[in-house]
C-alpha cells in the first residue's frame, strides 16, 4: 500500500512538470490536404527555441505528423487551365474556340496549348457575356513558329485588350490551312516570392542620449523572449554617417559572494548612410536586450524605426476539413518528434494553401498583475508546500525501506 502511495505522489510531481503550457486553434481548412501553418511570433516566443515541443492534436486527440520548414519560396509559374466550352470548325473556312473566363477575371493575355503545326494562323478575339451577343476585342492577329523539336506541342501566349467578358471566343482562319489543335487554354500566374521574414514589435523600446560617454543607448524590451534574426534601422538624419553599433545584454556574475551586472557583446555592426542598414544576426532568444550607438563627436542619429524580424517558419501538415485542430506547445520536457512524413518533404508541393492559429491561452500567468496576492500566492507558501511535499515523500521511501527490510 505504502508503495503504491509514493509511486502515486512520483506520478503526480511528474506530470506537474511535464504538461503543454499553450494551447491554440487551428482555423478550419477548406478542403482536404496539406496546409502551410505560419507560425507567429506569440507561438514561437512560447515554445523551444527549436520548436520541437509543438505537438498538432485532432479532436479525438490523435496526434498528426508534421514537418517544419523555414520559408524558402522562390519565384514560379502555375497555370490555371479554363474551360473550353465549345470548338467549332468550319471546313476550309474558320475554327471558332469558346472559353469561360472565371469570374471577376480582368484579363488581357491567354496562353494556349497547340500541338505541333508547321502553319501560321491569323486569328481574331471577341468577348461576350452571355454567348449570344459577342464584341470585337483584337483582330488581324498571326500565331506563327508553333512547332517544337522537343516537345509535341507548344505554349503561345496571345496578348489583347484588358477585358472582364465571362466568354472570350478566337476565331481562327482556315481558308489556306487546316485547323491547328488547341490542346487546352489558361493562364500562367506567377508566385512572386513572399516577405521571408515576419516583424515582432517589443512592448517597450527606450532610446536615452548619453553624453558623457558620447553614446546612444537603446532598451529594448518585449512580452516573453523573442525570436530576432534581423534588424533593420531607418535613419532620417544627418545625410552621411558611418556609425558602430553594439547589441548586447545584461548579465549577472557573481564573484566572492558578490553580484556584478556586466554587458555582454552579441554583435556589432557599422550603419552607414550608405547601405540599407538590414542586418542578419545570428539567432537571438532574448526578452531584453540593449543597442549602443557610438557617436563619438557627432550629433546623435535621427531614427524614425528600428524594426525586429524573425525568419518565417511554418508547419507542413496533412488536414481534413471537417475536422477541428489544436496546437499544443511549451512543454520543455518534448524533444523533436520522429515522423515518417518528413522523408517526404521534397513529394510534397511547395506552394500550398495557408491557415493559421488563433485563441492562444496560455496555462501559466508570468506577469502576474494581482498587486494584493492572497496568502497561497505568496512564494513562502510556495517553499512551505515544497518542504512539506518532500517530508512526504521521505517519510513514504523510509517506509518502504523498513517493510522491505522486515520482510529479509
Amino acid at each position: 500500500m505504502k508503495l503504491n502511495k509514493f509511486i502515486l505522489l512520483l506520478f503526480i510531481a511528474n506530470l506537474s512538470f511535464g504538461q503543454y503550457q499553450t494551447t491554440a486553434k487551428l482555423k478550419k481548412v477548406n478542403q482536404n490536404g496539406f496546409h502551410e501553418i505560419i507560425l507567429s511570433p506569440e507561438i514561437r516566443s512560447y515554445s523551444k527555441q527549436d520548436l520541437s515541443d509543438i505537438r498538432i492534436f485532432d479532436s479525438k486527440g490523435n496526434e498528426i505528423p508534421y514537418f517544419i520548414q523555414s520559408d524558402n519560396t522562390v519565384s514560379s509559374n502555375t497555370f490555371e487551365e479554363y474551360i473550353i466550352v465549345s470548338k467549332t470548325v468550319l471546313p476550309k473556312k474558320s475554327t471558332s474556340v469558346i472559353i469561360a473566363i472565371p469570374p471577376n477575371k480582368g484579363n488581357n493575355q491567354l496562353s494556349l496549348f497547340i500541338a505541333n503545326s508547321n502553319v501560321e494562323k491569323k486569328y481574331s478575339i471577341s468577348g461576350s457575356d452571355d454567348q449570344k451577343e459577342w464584341f470585337g476585342i483584337s483582330d488581324s492577329q498571326y500565331l506563327s513558329d508553333l512547332n517544337s523539336t522537343t516537345e509535341t506541342s507548344v505554349v503561345k501566349n496571345i496578348s489583347y485588350p484588358l477585358s472582364t467578358y465571362k466568354y472570350l471566343r478566337i476565331d481562327f482562319d482556315d481558308k489556306k490551312t487546316l485547323p491547328i489543335n488547341i490542346l487546352k487554354v489558361g493562364n500562367f500566374t506567377t508566385q512572386l516570392p513572399r516577405s521571408l521574414v515576419q516583424e515582432t514589435v517589443p512592448e517597450k523600446s527606450v532610446t536615452t542620449e548619453i553624453p558623457s560617454e558620447k553614446e546612444t543607448q537603446i532598451h529594448v524590451v518585449f512580452n516573453v523572449s523573442q525570436v530576432i534574426n534581423q534588424i533593420t534601422f531607418e535613419v532620417v538624419k544627418p545625410t552621411y554617417y558611418n556609425r558602430t553599433a553594439i547589441l548586447y545584454k545584461k548579465i549577472k556574475r557573481v564573484t566572492k559572494r558578490k553580484t556584478q551586472i556586466l554587458d555582454e557583446e552579441i554583435i556589432s555592426f557599422q550603419l552607414n548612410s550608405n547601405t540599407k542598414n538590414i542586418f542578419t544576426i545570428p539567432a537571438l532568444f532574448e526578452k531584453e536586450f540593449y543597442i549602443k550607438i557610438e557617436n563619438h563627436d557627432n550629433q546623435p542619429l535621427v531614427i524614425s524605426k528600428i524594426k525586429y524580424d524573425q525568419k518565417l517558419v511554418s508547419i507542413v501538415t496533412d488536414l481534413n476539413s471537417n475536422e477541428n485542430y489544436i496546437l499544443k506547445t511549451g512543454n520543455k520536457n518534448l524533444t523533436e518528434p520522429e515522423y515518417d512524413l518528413s522523408n517526404f518533404k521534397n513529394k510534397i508541393a511547395a506552394i500550398l494553401p495557408q491557415t493559421y492559429v488563433y485563441d492562444i491561452e496560455q496555462r501559466t500567468n508570468e506577469k502576474s498583475q494581482v498587486k494584493n496576492k492572497s496568502f497561497w500566492q505568496q512564494p513562502w507558501f510556495m517553499w512551505i508546500c515544497i518542504i512539506l511535499g518532500g517530508i512526504t515523500i521521505l517519510f513514504f521511501t523510509a517506509s518502504l525501506v523498513k517493510d522491505l527490510k522486515r520482510k529479509n
